[in-house]
């Protein structure tokens, strides 16, 4: 790994850091969100939603013991809840779980969640690292010396240098290939590539400098494997101001731009095109970059409908960011041919941008990477910075809050792609990619990464 996580409690801090090493690995939750990005069962075996989608009622898996020897059980359930949800919660997703109004343990198999407003997506939440569930009496120690119900227990953790973790004898699931498994962290990508070259690591999930990638690709010892990831590379446009408060001149702007080139010159081709924000490592994604592809006489004739014939002239306040800077770069270059002026202005990230663009909309047009996963729902906030309305997308979110099955919530989400994709409020540029590089003949990790994580509890050597 790239960073070495401060503590290893992720519902106590937020680094995604420390989900790379403990989710799933150390920690559970209710739920999980597997590799295809969809919502599955974890520690809980089963759950109903009311009708009115403001209860949710879990069957708990029986059986489980924590690392520790005691039992998970619906009072550990209920504990590990009240403290993401009580007022002096230190959680850092706490936000996500503010639909809940209370917790129940009616029996030791059942856990019942009453909610004051709608979320179906707070299944979603419950798979995320932060709704892990976690032992009572080891929660003060879990930064330094964790304690979960995976497949893994913690061993050791060498400062600077590495996290072992190795095989838990009773855990109530399939037992893992991997006996122990050591996470290192090696900042530099040049001594990460040094690193598997020289047999001192067999894997990084996630390699920092496409640039390097080339060396491996064409040695049988390595399997390079490229994937997605959830965070979603915009061109985010103040809709409130002309001319981006028109939607002609938005959509223009989309196809004056190859996005695929846009990978090529910045992520040495990695990364994913998409149009709409939404990532192929989501549950429910639509590849839509074909509603509005590259086509620069489409882009004129519409431009010179909207009234903008002889093009116009914006400022770009752009992250110092490479990425950021990068596809700038190459977005000038393509609005100058249609006879579009961007001015690329530097903006220090993150004081200087989040204050100039994220809170006081200060801006025409920047460049960002969105991170959160399946963060779609940005576009209804209000205020936000694309100052983005739009009455359809609303009630699109407000329908999939009120779900009361999966498929309704998937169908949801589809609309919301495609109304995006049409109104274009950001400019959908790439799907982040995860460059997964590590030795032939190792199986069993995963390719994208709809969560940040590490999962390696199917990871294995062939025979």
């Amino acid at each position: 790994m790239s960073i070495e996580p401060a503590g290893l409690d992720p519902t106590a801090a937020a680094p995604v850091a420390i989900g790379q090493v403990v989710w799933q690995n150390v920690f559970e939750g209710l739920v999980t969100i597997n590799e295809a990005g969809a919502i599955a069962p974890q520690l809980a075996t089963d759950w109903t939603v009311s009708d009115n989608g403001l209860t949710y009622t879990f069957d708990l898996r029986e059986g489980v013991t924590f690392h520790n020897d005691r039992a998970f059980n619906a009072e550990t359930a209920k504990f590990s809840i009240d403290r993401i949800i009580a007022d002096d919660s230190v959680n850092p997703q706490k936000a996500l779980y503010s639909a809940i109004e209370n917790v129940e343990a009616p029996d030791a198999n059942t856990l019942v969640l009453n909610l004051s407003r709608p979320a179906y997506d707070l299944l979603y939440w419950l798979g995320f690292p932060a709704a892990v569930m976690v032992e009572p009496k080891s929660e003060p120690a879990n930064a330094t010396d964790p304690v979960g119900t995976g497949p893994f227990s913690f061993v050791e953790w060498r400062r600077g240098n590495q996290v072992e973790l190795a095989t838990y004898p009773d855990y109530w699931g399939e037992k893992p290939a991997l006996e122990q498994v050591t996470f290192r962290f090696i900042a530099d990508p040049q001594a990460q590539a040094a690193a598997l070259n020289s047999g001192g690591v067999d894997a990084i999930p996630e390699f920092a400098a496409p640039e390097l990638v080339s060396q491996f690709e064409t040695k049988d010892a390595f399997a390079v494997v490229p994937g997605t990831t959830g965070m979603e590379v915009v061109a985010g446009m103040n809709n409130a101001e002309p001319p981006f408060d028109d939607r002609r001149v938005r959509r223009a702007l989309m196809m004056m731009i190859d996005r695929q080139a846009i990978v090529d010159a910045t992520n040495s081709g990695y990364g994913t095109p998409i149009g709409s924000h939404f990532s192929p490592s989501d549950a429910g994604y639509e590849d839509l970059t074909g509603v509005l592809p590259y086509d620069p006489e489409a882009a004129s004739a519409l431009l010179a409908e909207a009234g903008y014939a002889d093009g116009f002239s914006f400022t770009m306040k752009v992250p110092n960011r490479a990425y950021a800077e990068r596809a700038a770069e190459i977005m000038q270059a393509y609005f100058a041919q249609g006879g579009v002026t961007a001015t690329i202005e530097s903006s220090e990230f993150p004081a200087t941008w989040i204050k100039d663009v994220f809170k006081d909309t200060n801006y025409d047009m920047t460049i960002i990477g969105h991170a959160e996963p399946l963060d779609i729902g940005i576009y209804a906030r209000k205020p936000y910075y694309f100052n983005y309305d739009n009455a359809a997308f609303d009630t699109t979110m407000t329908a999939i809050a009120n779900a009361t099955d999966a498929e309704a919530r998937l169908e949801g989400y589809r609309q919301a792609q495609e109304i995006l994709a049409e109104d274009v409020p950001a400019l959908f540029l790439y799907a982040w990619p995860k460059i997964g590089i590590w030795k032939a003949g190792l199986e069993g990790m995963w390719t994208n990464e709809p969560v940040p994580s590490n999962d390696v509890t199917d990871a294995r050597w062939s025979e």
